[in-house]
């Protein structure tokens, strides 16, 4: 088929008939068939992890998988028959060799010198390529690790905290003082707070808790060098109230992670056991070992005692006196406490029921409480301390459960450190108190760091088989291990860049910058294989001009048609390249909602990309001539792949 080709290029008549035109693109089509069949199956196959992920990151990052994936399978199809359909119409005049197009020569005129350079010293080149990968090993081992990069939603949400014996007045006021202090911040646009859970069944949220929407304005509005990080922490020292705890999140994500984890803040240590006193215990000790921890902000042990509660215990020994029952003291503490129901309006579909209780000046302390008059046969209305003891009592504002068992929880968000080193660090605290627990009491990590975990174990279960699955699509390209995995080798050098570029952006390890890698993944051994199937294409010209023995072949004729495989095509290669690099490297500069998320996505991919391409086209050769010389030297002969793009 490429003697055909040669031929026709070398045609003297062009331009070609109609026939020959259509047998010339038959023939190419046929060429490229094959390679873009198993590159887009390599392609799909590493996106498998993303496709397994589930909760909030598979939410995420799903659609990117399958819209790439169908892509991909959408451009294969085209390719194979839309595009011949158009190159028929659209092919005019004469043929050009690919020597003719300036372009090319220009790129083989630098590159060829290169590669021969590097054939030269090739074990030099595979020791500072080695040497680069063990420095991206040691890189990535300093990386911290996240679940998610934290998305920028444009506002804040301020989540202060109680003590929980708190009035409605003194919540009132400090919500005001609160919202005065935010206000005056130039970069707040509005300021809107809330004590106390709104009118809905999913908010339990006690009136010590205090949630306030921070609105800023847009960004060039701010006063110069300032950055959200700023302006949280002018809020946090502005607000420094006794009694009140400081908490920063966002108002979306604060509702996702109450709503997967029941936790509020990024990251919840909850407490498991029988007592609610024993649980209240053991959080304070875990509190007081997580502080002075580096990245850990806004700690705070949940309450389970400081509620108050109004106890009225009826004096069983004096009631009979005044011919009194325990029913008697309820109805009167019913009325003009509770109120008593006494009848209930219809008004169209909706019904209402009508409440009658004492003014509030006779309920408002426990004075007051104890002066209430209670109704005798026979000595007439007497106070009710007379009757009953009416004291105030401790207990817990809020109980918590949660797989059967009361929950109590320690909570904190981490600043200014990676979200993976601050729980290890803190887990690291507590391992010894831990084991120390009361029989029948535990603790667990929820939260973000939840999500973490579950998110790493599904990557890496599922990346294993992913590799093995890649592997062995290589395997039947080829019908060779030996071929195979000297693909696979470029897969960990093709992740140099992407490392590096991480460690010098400062990302941390999350599922975003995961999704990239596996991107980068799929890439890199698409690209390896196509050049390991021309540098064959060269092997089988060489044994076929020159046989396929010690004697008849030497290091030079082999380096020759390395060279030769390897410059092939070059122009293609880089211009893909070329069109991967330019559709992502705007997203570094990239800014508004979303851009946080895309950046870890995008900085392996590029950094990758690079490398990737660097080792296919330099290193890739230079493996490629070893193994072929020792096989000349051990068998005698070079093993022929017959694979075809």
């Amino acid at each position: 088929m490429k003697d055909k080709l040669k031929n026709i290029f070398k045609k003297e008549n062009d331009p070609l008939t109609s026939e020959e035109k259509l047998k010339l693109i038959e023939a190419s089509s046929k060429l490229v068939g094959p390679g873009v069949f198993y590159s887009t199956i390599i392609v799909i196959a590493s996106f498998l992890p993303v496709f397994l992920l589930t909760g909030m990151e598979g939410k995420l990052f799903s659609p990117l998988a399958w819209t790439k994936s169908f892509i991909l399978i959408v451009d294969a199809f085209f390719a194979i028959t839309l595009t011949p359909v158009l190159i028929s119409f659209l092919l005019k005049g004469k043929l050009r060799t690919e020597n003719k197009n300036p372009i090319n020569r220009k790129l083989e005129s630098i590159y060829t010198p290169i590669l021969t350079l590097c054939l030269k010293w090739r074990k030099t080149v595979l020791a500072v390529n080695i040497v680069a990968l063990l420095i991206g090993v040691l890189m990535f081992t300093r990386l911290g690790s996240e679940f998610m990069p934290p998305l920028d939603e444009g506002s804040i949400l301020f989540m202060p905290v109680t003590l929980p014996d708190v009035s409605n007045s003194e919540v009132k006021r400090i919500l005001q003082v609160q919202d005065r202090l935010i206000k005056s911040i130039p970069e707040v646009a509005n300021v809107l707070g809330k004590a106390g859970r709104a009118n809905t069944a999913t908010d339990n949220s006690p009136v010590s808790m205090i949630e306030t929407i921070v609105l800023l304005k847009p960004r060039n509005e701010w006063r110069d060098g300032k950055k959200k990080a700023d302006i949280i922490n002018e809020i946090n020292n502005k607000l420094q109230i006794p009694g009140v705890t400081n908490g920063f999140t966002q108002p979306i994500i604060n509702r996702i992670n109450m709503l997967s984890t029941g936790i509020r803040t990024d990251v919840g240590i909850k407490i498991y056991g029988e007592s609610l006193d024993t649980i209240n215990a053991l959080s304070q000790k875990i509190k007081m070992a997580l502080e002075g921890t580096s990245g850990v902000k806004d700690l705070y042990a949940e309450p389970i005692t400081g509620g108050k509660y109004i106890d009225i215990i009826p004096k069983r020994e004096v009631i009979g006196r005044y011919g009194l029952s325990i029913d008697d003291i309820n109805t009167v503490v019913e009325a003009s406490i509770g109120g008593m129901k006494l009848t209930t309006t219809i008004e169209g579909r909706q019904r209402f029921s009508v409440n009658a209780r004492y003014a509030q000046e006779y309920r408002n302390s426990i004075e007051a409480l104890k002066k209430l008059q209670v109704q005798t046969m026979e000595f007439g209305p007497i106070p009710l301390e007379t009757v009953a003891d009416v004291k105030i009592s401790d207990g817990p504002p809020m109980i918590n459960s949660e797989n059967a068992m009361l929950r109590g929880s320690v909570l904190f968000n981490v600043r200014d450190r990676d979200l993976g080193s601050t729980v290890k660090e803190a887990q690291a605290k507590l391992n010894e108190m831990i084991t120390k627990m009361p029989k029948g009491y535990y603790v667990e990590w929820s939260g973000q760091w939840e999500n973490q975990i579950r998110a790493n174990k599904t990557l890496s279960l599922i990346l294993p088989i992913v590799v093995v699955i890649i592997f062995l699509i290589l395997y039947f390209t080829y019908h060779s291990m030996k071929e195979a995995l000297i693909t696979m080798i470029t897969v960990p050098f093709a992740l140099i860049g992407g490392v590096f570029m991480v460690y010098f952006y400062g990302i941390n390890l999350s599922v975003a910058v995961a999704v990239g890698f596996i991107a980068l993944f799929g890439l890199a051994v698409e690209t390896a294989m196509l050049i390991t199937i021309y540098l064959n294409d060269a092997m089988n010209k060489m044994v076929a001009k020159h046989g396929n023995t010690k004697e008849t072949l030497t290091e030079e004729i082999v380096r020759e048609y390395i060279i030769e495989g390897s410059a092939k095509r070059l122009r293609p290669k880089l211009m893909t390249v070329s069109v991967s690099l330019f559709g992502l490297i705007p997203i570094l500069w990239a800014t508004g909602t979303g851009a946080d998320v895309m950046l870890p996505i995008t900085v392996p991919l590029i950094g990758g990309t690079i490398t990737s391409t660097i080792y296919v086209l330099l290193v890739t050769p230079v493996v490629f001539e070893m193994v072929k010389l020792h096989e000349l030297r051990t068998k005698g002969k070079i093993n022929l792949i017959d694979v075809k793009e």
